[in-house]
């Protein structure tokens, strides 16, 4: 996804957007709220339409944006463990009422379990 501009981002629902656009991003911080930590190969697993490239990408960006906590342990074989960080679980109101959003207008015949 292309990054916005300086100058286009002095509308905050652009700047937000900037920070957590895409398709994948909401899903990952969703995981990550549900289970609290996981590893990487975890977070591959619950979200396995994803490819290994998209998934580094996006927790790279959500890293950089103080919104995912990246722990790295110095052992053998290397264990990462990525989590919300505070200001990433102030967006967990936002998601709440898009879930809500979501089962209100779903269309008929889709389950919850179908997405």
């Amino acid at each position: 996804m292309a990054k916005w501009s300086k100058e286009e981002c002095n509308c905050a629902i652009i700047y937000t957007l900037s920070v957590v656009g895409g398709k994948w991003k909401w899903l990952i911080m969703y995981k990550l709220s549900e289970n609290g930590v996981l590893r990487y190969g975890e977070l591959k697993r619950v979200l396995p339409l994803i490819t290994h490239k998209m998934l580094s990408q996006q927790l790279k960006e959500l890293e950089v944006e103080q919104l995912v906590y990246r722990k790295e342990y110095q052992q053998i074989p290397p264990k990462v463990e990525y989590s919300l960080t505070d200001k990433g679980r102030t967006l967990l109101p936002i998601m709440d009422l898009m879930s809500q959003w979501g089962s209100e207008n779903r269309p008929p015949g889709i389950s919850p379990g179908d997405n």
